[in-house]
């Protein structure tokens, strides 16, 4: 059970948020390269103006108030009515405390004290800023759409004797396609002809070219770098691995992290009492000074205090710093099904692990032939016996040799191995158990070996025996190394291998603690009790079959590997490896951390300085000046440190 975050969706991404603040998606104004040209239009009016009035000292305009106001006027209505538009919408929605109702007011506050020029510059800059944030959203969004929305809108399909191009949802599993040189595979399959190498980037984040053979099932989104080749289609277009990695990356942005949603609530509290208190800053002074008051000078300061209090630097650049963690990750090869998790990532110190598939490649191979004769002859008794079956391990030792002779009258005794008939001589080819049964003599040390060991027996004289083996991954021991460098207090390793086996592997990799011989219920027990002694701790699980499934929803995140993992393992996941590689749990760790790291800063940073320049409004210190650079000036500055992540190597 994920009792930490893992409600927390909302039905917005980077959009509208409860002060009013807005970017990509609902942006208010109108078009982007119309607001373009209606800033360049009011920009150059205001320039102009200053120039007839402070450089040229122009009377006709200095000392026309009517044509100075009419001038200005000209020059805010490109840029204030869309805000006045938007704000006068959220009103009628009951919506008032927002950033375009502060605009607004205050823009044209500044023009009924005679303040035009202001008026004009502070919405003229506020709609630049609108401009810069929808950039870095789009941005944003775009870097992880150009990196997953690959899938091709065609399919060759073979129809009615000839290949037929049609699109891609419209194909059934079974049905075999066509794919070209430089083409995208359309649909997941099983390559048919001879083999292929492919371009994985948009999967795994690994522009290194991999290999397919016959038999091997390829993914859509992976781009035909050798020769024309034909896949038996096995799954359909919206169940396809490329579309579910996309619906993941669309649908993070609806779990928020807590320090978004606490962002957001303060910003619906906060926008009110800066309002309230702009309009005391007006009333009080009346009462205090009484012949000195200058009405003009503190509704003057109370729009100055208005302009400063937006929160848009917090409410903007804190989701789309998460966001941008999320599109780093996913460059990565490393999917954040929300942003809660990259803050739980950034938390996290103990990890458990399945052995197989997440530490190893979950490909047995052999090892090791140790035999009394000629090792040729072994092999081609053991791998005649061994083609009789569809066993993993079997598949290893046929792999590694095919024999010359064939076998016949083959039976196979469960848990045990096979027995059967190769060039008119009986063999027997299993465990321990099995030359056991037949009471034949071998080496007592066998029974030592920690890894599966299949022994072979010639008309009941033991011949030799195989050591088969999981493959370590290349990057195993490195992960343990880089996890324990990022303050993971405890690695585990949890498997339903043999204990000996996983202690070893473990022991190799400098893993902490390693327990074998379990059930799938087993390692959920294991991850409960390791809960229960600390309670304290962010606990990781990661894995990548079936079995692993519920112990991926009990922990606190749940990590898949994703391109050998099971559908199941990845649906309950909270986060994807698509890479396979265990080395991409410290980089995902990474994220997690510069992200919230860059999300601090942001808030710090906003805060800190619209105080500062609050006081100084208040205190007439400040005029509209200061107050646009503490409103959009801070707010860029947080977008800018906010996209530097999406630069970041890791």
């Amino acid at each position: 059970m994920k009792t930490q975050n893992k409600n927390c969706n909302t039905n917005t991404t980077i959009e509208e948020n409860s002060c009013g603040c807005s970017s990509t998606s609902s942006t208010p104004t109108v078009q982007k390269n119309t607001v373009n040209y209606k800033v360049a239009f009011s920009l150059m009016l205001l320039i102009i103006g200053f120039i007839l009035n402070s450089v040229l000292h122009a009377e006709w305009f200095s000392q026309n108030t009517t044509i100075r106001l009419l001038w200005y006027i000209i020059a805010y209505i490109p840029v204030g009515f869309p805000v006045i538009k938007q704000a006068f919408i959220l009103i009628k929605k009951g919506s008032f405390f927002t950033e375009f109702t502060l605009m607004a007011i205050a823009t044209i506050g500044a023009f009924l004290i005679g303040e035009y020029p202001e008026g004009v510059a502070v919405m003229i800059f506020y709609t630049v800023g609108e401009i810069f944030q929808d950039t870095a959203v789009t941005r944003a969004r775009n870097n992880i759409k150009a990196l997953l929305d690959i899938r091709p809108n065609t399919a060759n399909v073979w129809r009615d004797n000839q290949f037929t191009e049609v699109n891609p949802k419209e194909v059934f599993i079974g049905e075999v396609v066509q794919v070209k040189v430089g083409e995208k595979i359309p649909l997941d399959g099983e390559l048919i002809t001879g083999k292929g190498s492919f371009n994985t980037a948009a999967l795994t984040g690994e522009s290194k070219p991999s290999t397919y053979r016959k038999g091997e099932i390829v993914l859509a989104g992976m781009i035909n770098l050798d020769n024309v080749i034909e896949i038996r289609t096995t799954k359909l277009y919206e169940d396809t691995s490329i579309s579910k990695i996309l619906k993941l990356v669309q649908e993070a942005s609806t779990h928020k992290a807590p320090t978004e949603l606490y962002i957001r609530k303060f910003a619906k509290i906060y926008t009110p009492i800066v309002f309230g208190l702009a309009v005391l800053l007006t009333i009080i002074p009346y009462f205090i000074l009484q012949e000195n008051y200058v009405f003009t000078q503190w509704v003057e300061r109370s729009l100055v205090f208005l302009v400063i209090s937006c929160p848009c630097a917090l409410v903007i650049s804190v989701p789309l710093g998460y966001f941008g963690g999320i599109g780093a990750a996913s460059k990565n090869g490393i999917l954040f099904k929300g942003s809660n998790y990259l803050e739980l990532m950034a938390k996290l110190d103990r990890v458990v692990m399945d052995k197989t598939g997440t530490l190893t490649e979950g490909v047995f191979e052999v090892q090791k032939v140790e035999t009394l004769q000629n090792k040729n002859d072994f092999l081609n008794y053991l791998s005649a016996i061994e083609q009789q079956s569809t066993h993993p391990i079997a598949k290893a030792i046929t792999n590694y040799f095919t024999s010359e002779y064939i076998a016949t009258e083959v039976s196979e005794i469960a848990g045990k191995g096979l027995v059967g008939i190769v060039n008119s001589k009986t063999i027997l080819a299993g465990n321990a158990t099995l030359l056991n049964q037949y009471e034949i003599d071998f080496p007592s040390i066998i029974n030592s070996i920690p890894e599966t060991t299949i022994l072979l027996a010639i008309d009941n004289q033991f011949a030799g025996y195989v050591i088969i083996a999981d493959k370590i991954k290349p990057d195993t021991k490195e992960a343990i190394a880089e996890l324990k460098k990022l303050g993971v207090k405890q690695t585990v390793v949890l498997s339903g291998d043999k204990t000996a086996i996983t202690q070893k592997i473990a022991k190799e990799n400098n893993v902490d603690l390693a327990i074998g011989d379990l059930l799938p219920e087993d390692k959920l027990t294991q991850i409960k009790l390791l809960k229960v002694a600390h309670p304290e701790s962010t606990i990781a699980f990661v894995g990548d079959g079936i079995n692993d499934a519920p112990a991926l929803a009990f922990s606190d995140i749940g990590i898949a590997m994703g391109s050998l993992g099971s559908d199941a393992a990845i649906e309950t996941a909270d986060l994807v490896i698509q890479t396979d590689q265990p080395s991409k749990i410290a980089t995902a760790i990474k994220i997690g951390k510069e992200t919230r790291k860059i999300v601090i800063q942001n808030i710090v940073l906003a805060l800190t300085i619209k105080v500062a320049v609050l006081i100084l409004g208040a205190g007439g210190l400040a005029n509209m000046w200061e107050a646009v650079f503490a409103d959009v000036g801070v707010a860029l500055l947080a977008i800018l440190n906010a996209i530097r992540i999406q630069k970041m190597k890791f």
